[in-house]
């Protein structure tokens, strides 16, 4: 699908390029969060029409962006999780959590916000990039622990795991499986609702 970007877009291009782009990512992303339009005549037409207004507009958005980001960097996150004696979750930690952890600070943050390659399944502390815009970046620290004194710990530089013979492991893979199978659904729910919006953006 080709789109018009209206800001911009990691890798993908600046504001005001026309690029191609798959029809999901496109009607799953794109669209709904109004960083593109459809590249028609019309929207075309409207966009160079607009372009300062926009522009300004963008740019504002970055200056936005770029003061949470400075409040972000650096924060500390203690997310409590069950896991076993050798520290695997009985579940995961996703971008959602993140998210909602960060969120309580009073920034707002949502999932794809969080660039996180995929789910957190052991305890520890993990450097996470967010990214509120895509021209600015803060880094903050979650810590997955079971307790807060293990928090606490780790914080300070302490291992809290040791081996187990394999029960817990196994107790924690059936955990996480249920776990993605409830985090599928969410996905679909949200992907039901992005396809109703991007619908709604073309029915324009």
């Amino acid at each position: 699908m080709d789109l018009i970007l209206l800001e911009r877009v990691g890798k993908l291009g600046n504001l005001g390029d026309v690029v191609s782009v798959k029809d999901g990512y496109a009607r799953n992303f794109l669209l709904p969060s109004g960083k593109a339009l459809r590249a028609n005549k019309a929207n075309k037409a409207k966009f160079e029409a607009d372009r300062a207004a926009i522009e300004a507009a963008n740019a504002e958005k970055v200056a936005a962006a770029a003061t949470d980001s400075e409040k972000l960097h650096g924060q500390s996150y203690i997310l409590i999780r069950q896991a076993g004696e050798s520290g695997q979750l009985f579940g995961s930690v996703s971008p959602r959590d993140i998210a909602e952890a960060a969120s309580a600070s009073g920034i707002a943050v949502n999932r794809n916000h969080v660039l996180l390659p995929e789910p957190i399944k052991t305890i520890g502390m993990y450097e996470i990039v967010i990214a509120l815009h895509s021209e600015t970046e803060a880094t903050v620290t979650v810590n997955v622990a079971r307790s807060q004194d293990e928090a606490e710990a780790q914080a300070r530089g302490e291992s809290v795991t040791e081996e187990d013979d394999g029960e817990y492991d196994a107790l924690a893979a059936a955990e996480a499986l249920l776990n993605a199978e409830e985090d599928d659904e969410a996905e679909a729910a949200e992907q039901e609702a992005a396809d109703a919006a991007a619908e709604a953006e073309e029915n324009k």
